[in-house]
């Protein structure tokens, strides 16, 4: 079966996406394993299914690259908005996503008739053990924790999936070794998305992320929305104020308060045809 799909990144972030608002799309986890790949498949960090919803614009399924299927991904809900409106399916700016962490509301700015970046609101930064979820019997906000085979100071945090961030100049790291001993550490039991950042100025951030089912990928939205939210419980970053966070991909703009606020790029890559 020959299915047609378009390419698209956020900040480096890429995802296959898939139009299935007519049709239901077969083994998506299979898919994302196989699509995926970078030498035998399209390429990418997993594939996005747009899908049909009674609650909001649109639905949107992410699957990453080990098949496994995502609660929430910032990167690929703007570009997903971004779909909406520049095929002519949602022509409003002002649009609602349903994902398995709940309904997300978008604002998409308009450059040349085409969406060029989007804001999305990300919903509360939680740090309740239980809805993260983190065996620990309290809040872990900047808490000294033996993790991943060392100690570290760690802050763990939910954006609608499971962060672990800490306080490790990312460059010169070995994400390749440390990133799998956080991802799998028996204190994450549903693994965890994982943040090493470092203050590089007021209210900026520079970040790399180890993201659960993918890897290191060139940006995580969610992962900057949890870095955002780490550094200001911490009193590193200023509540209500634009954080930049630099990414290997791009920049991301990040303003926690009640709710945390995400701005970012979304970019059509190419478009293309695939067998399923």
């Amino acid at each position: 079966m020959l299915k047609k799909f378009t390419k698209m990144h956020g900040a480096g972030n890429d995802y296959i996406y898939f139009d299935c608002l007519q049709e239901e799309f077969p083994d998506p986890s299979g898919a994302a394993v196989r699509l995926s790949d970078r030498h035998k498949g399209i390429g990418g960090d997993g594939i996005v299914l747009i899908c049909p919803s009674k609650v909001a614009d649109a639905k949107m399924r992410m699957f990453n690259a080990d098949g496994s299927e995502g609660n929430m991904c910032g990167n690929a809900i703007r570009c997903v908005g971004k779909y909406l409106y520049d095929n002519g399916i949602v022509q409003k700016t002002e649009l609602s996503i349903e994902t398995k962490s709940g309904i997300k509301h978008l604002l998409l700015y308009i450059r040349d008739k085409k969406v060029e970046r989007v804001r999305v609101d990300m919903g509360a930064a939680v740090f309740d053990p239980e809805a993260i979820p983190v065996r620990s019997a309290e809040k872990i906000i900047g808490k000294r924790t033996k993790v991943a085979g060392g100690e570290y100071e760690i802050t763990c945090v939910s954006m609608g999936n499971p962060h672990c961030v800490l306080f490790l100049p990312p460059d010169g790291l070995d994400l390749e070794k440390i990133g799998p001993k956080f991802e799998n550490d028996p204190l994450f039991p549903e693994r965890v998305n994982t943040e090493f950042i470092e203050k590089i100025g007021e209210n900026a951030l520079k970040m790399r992320v180890w993201e659960r089912g993918s890897g290191e990928t060139m940006a995580c939205g969610t992962g900057a929305c949890a870095a955002a939210a780490a550094a200001c419980a911490c009193g590193v970053c200023d509540y209500g104020k634009d954080i930049l966070v630099r990414l290997r991909g791009g920049d991301l703009v990040i303003n926690v308060s009640d709710t945390v606020m995400m701005t970012g790029e979304a970019v059509t890559v190419f478009t293309g045809e695939t067998e399923i």
